[in-house]
């Protein structure tokens, strides 16, 4: 039942495809039919020609030859239909393979961060890829060739009862005992095929750790190490695998071997019944025919239980992400705003990403266009958070955030982040070229624009060094470019899509100090006119914010400009201290005791 309920998800997934797939489900019924048929014809065939060579009956060409035109007629409908079917069933399945390849892609790339931090990128790959072949290959062999067999086996093989109800209960029999070999393996290997399909995701992790930090294994000479741990876990799916292989090479054999009982058990049975005037010669010939075809349908049904079954935890991996839900998603009435003036209000809000220790706890603050929001603080205080919930990548349990008076969550998620650019501490760039990265800022940028945004963060003169120029690959991750140029890059494309309210991560963390007083100039012309959040480190960046907010412990313990902050002697003095932004303060002189009068 877990297998049919599971086969049931694999034609849903047909969608737009159902219609055809009905079309060659009716193939195959008439398929199956023409082909349950021409046995039927040959056996009448034989007892014409047998009653004639004994001189009992009255056959003529005339007589036999309706029988042989049907029996030919038959055969060349089963060709054609045969075609039919194969020509469909492989486009059919071609098309909606790649349908649901690309929703699921879709799907994934819609899940929340939150989602993708506890699920691997090479574990995502190998789902979306094992899973869409397995239903590529169950569409494809299923509407060619095992939907019609199991039609044989289910709803014709009753109808032989008509012929000659003794050789048919035999061939039932002989069904029913295959049918119980099989579930009986299926129990067996149930568990053991779903450890297997572990493995083959530990495998899929693992390398995909190892290729995508293959600097890191070379320069610390993992290379060897790496291989034999992937070898390791080869050895366990192997061994998992085995006794699964094991079990259906019996199913095999049985399947196989029963071509020679069947076809003797017919032969025995019918010549007994012949002699007793129970069967004729021609009835013979056709069960015999019945049980070559019989076999063959049976063949092709417990290969196609064995696929569904080999396959069955693939395709609940597959289905698993599949129906995992974004935690963050648009609401039914959500609006799409137009592009947003700034105004950013966070009105006590909280958030927690287990439930039990707050990331961030009665966040308050406004800001408005061309406001330098400065987020500082020890590590895990909670400024990569708050930022977070303001383009969604949460949203916070408790309290509201407004952008021009709207809560997010009545806006359309894609509408948000539209109006909002982020630059991140750790970059992120596309294994494509220059202008393809730039594109992501803005799809519609001519070049005269990408230029501009390159010139304004200091980019434009590595990228015309490559002789590609915007046409250049940056390579995977931006290995092509130093850790400069690639943090330089990504602020182009947040300058060149030009939004309403920047987020800047750390954004000149990984320049030089030549370079980073450019880039500053250049984001401190892109900041005006826009509300900018900063998350910094090095508080000299961030001397002309509007208002630095000090987190501490997932709060706001100080809030003020950097000389508001300074003079109060707080936690941003002892920060700006240590920095050696202000003067270390001095000591006061002990008062001096008073001195007793001479």
């Amino acid at each position: 039942m877990k297998l049919l309920r599971l086969y049931m998800r694999v034609l849903h997934l047909l969608g737009p495809e159902t219609r055809l797939g009905w079309f060659l489900a009716l193939a195959n019924v008439a398929l199956a039919a023409a082909q349950f048929a021409e046995p039927v014809l040959f056996g009448r065939i034989i007892d014409a020609l047998a009653g004639a060579q004994g001189g009992r009956g009255s056959t003529t060409w005339d007589s036999l030859l309706p029988l042989l035109l049907a029996w030919a007629a038959f055969g060349l409908f089963t060709i054609g239909c045969g075609v039919v079917v194969a020509l469909y069933a492989d486009r059919l399945a071609h098309r909606q393979r790649h349908a649901v390849l690309t929703g699921y892609f879709e799907h994934v790339l819609q899940l929340p961060m939150s989602y993708h931090g506890g699920a691997h990128s090479g574990r995502l790959m190998k789902v979306m890829l094992a899973g869409t072949d397995s239903l590529w290959s169950i569409w494809l062999s299923f509407f060619r060739e095992h939907f019609a067999a199991f039609v044989a086996l289910i709803i014709l093989l009753p109808l032989s009862l008509i012929l000659n109800w003794r050789l048919a209960l035999l061939l039932i029999v002989l069904c029913v005992l295959f049918a119980a070999l099989t579930t009986i393996v299926l129990r067996k290997t149930n568990e053991m095929q779903t450890a297997v399909e572990r493995h083959y995701s530990d495998l899929a992790e693992r390398a995909s750790d190892a290729l995508g930090n293959v600097a890191l294994v070379q320069s610390y000479v993992r290379i060897e190490a790496e291989v034999l741990a992937l070898r390791d876990v080869v050895n366990r799916l192997l061994g998992a695998q085995m006794p699964v292989l094991s079990w259906w090479a019996v199913v095999a054999v049985a399947t196989r071997a029963s071509t020679t009982i069947t076809l003797l058990a017919i032969f025995l049975v019918g010549t007994y019944l012949l002699f007793r005037d129970l069967a004729t010669l021609g009835e013979i010939v056709m069960f015999m025919s019945f049980a070559t075809m019989l076999v063959q349908r049976l063949e092709q049904a417990v290969g196609f239980v064995n696929k569904v079954f080999m396959d069955a935890p693939r395709l609940e991996e597959f289905f698993e992400v599949l129906d995992a839900e974004p935690a963050v998603r648009d609401r039914p009435n959500a609006i799409d705003p137009g592009r947003l003036t700034g105004n950013v209000a966070f009105e006590d809000v909280s958030f927690s990403y287990d439930g039990k220790r707050p990331a961030v706890a009665d966040l308050d603050f406004v800001a408005k266009p061309g406001d330098v929001i400065a987020l500082v603080g020890p590590t895990g205080a909670g400024k990569t958070t708050a930022l977070a919930l303001l383009h969604r990548v949460f949203d916070p349990q408790s309290g509201g955030i407004k952008v021009d008076g709207i809560d997010l969550r009545d806006m359309k998620l894609a509408a948000l982040r539209r109006n909002i650019g982020v630059v991140f501490q750790e970059v992120l760039l596309l294994n494509r070229s220059v202008a393809e990265n730039l594109y992501i800022g803005k799809p519609d940028a001519t070049e005269e624009e990408m230029r501009q945004a390159l010139a304004r963060a200091q980019a434009l003169e590595f990228v015309e060094r490559n002789p590609e120029g915007l046409q250049a690959s940056v390579g995977e991750r931006g290995r092509f470019l130093s850790g400069g140029e690639r943090q330089r890059l990504s602020i182009a494309r947040a300058l060149l899509k030009n939004p309403p309210i920047l987020i800047l991560d750390e954004a000149t963390s990984a320049l030089d100090a030549a370079t980073e007083v450019k880039v500053q100039a250049a984001l401190d012309e892109v900041m005006k006119d826009r509300t900018t959040f900063v998350i910094a480190h090095r508080l000299a960046t961030i001397r002309n914010a509007t208002k630095i907010l000090v987190f501490a412990a997932s709060r706001i313990v100080e809030a003020g400009t950097f000389d508001e902050l300074t003079a109060r002697e707080g936690p941003f003095a002892e920060l700006a201290r240590s920095q050696f932004l202000i003067p270390k303060a001095q000591p006061r002189p002990e008062p001096e005791p008073d001195r007793a009068p001479a």
